[in-house]
């Protein structure tokens, strides 16, 4: 059962960060979003839906997850093996603060939209947008 938590501009409000975002990095950002989390552990989960949606195919293996349980209030954000060899260990922290900060005040359209942008600009010195790049995965929410 699809169950989602924003309103259609909300939802258009997340897809547009990940299209602004993709404009600058050839990163790739998928959001997922569902009600409780089938683990006990966000980045668990978080990883299971990466290797669902196929996120680890991308050429430069620089996929992004924001991974979103709004009942159970759980969060993660995942970045590919590419991501992760380039990257300090410490790269999501800031990202997973800001969205902490909107989330935990029940606002994850905004949350997702300013960690989705944030993410983009953290991507750009690592994974820098290509001419010749391409849109590898959709930009659209998933749901469960």
């Amino acid at each position: 059962m699809q169950t989602n938590p924003f309103t259609p501009n909300e939802q258009q409000r997340i897809v547009e960060a990940i299209r602004q975002a993709e404009k600058a990095t050839s990163g790739e950002i998928r959001v997922h979003v569902e009600p409780h989390c089938a683990n006990a552990d966000p980045v668990q989960r978080a990883i299971e839906v990466f290797a669902h949606l196929g996120m680890h195919q991308t050429k430069e293996q620089n996929g992004v997850l924001f991974y979103l349980a709004h009942a159970d209030r759980k969060f993660a954000v995942l970045g590919d093996k590419g991501i992760d060899a380039k990257v300090p260990s410490n790269f999501w922290e800031s990202t997973k603060d800001l969205l902490r900060s909107h989330f935990a005040a029940g606002n994850y359209a905004e949350g997702l939209s300013q960690g989705i942008e944030r993410a983009g600009q953290q991507l750009k010195q690592y994974f820098p947008y290509a001419s010749d790049d391409t849109n590898e995965l959709a930009d659209d929410i998933s749901f469960d």
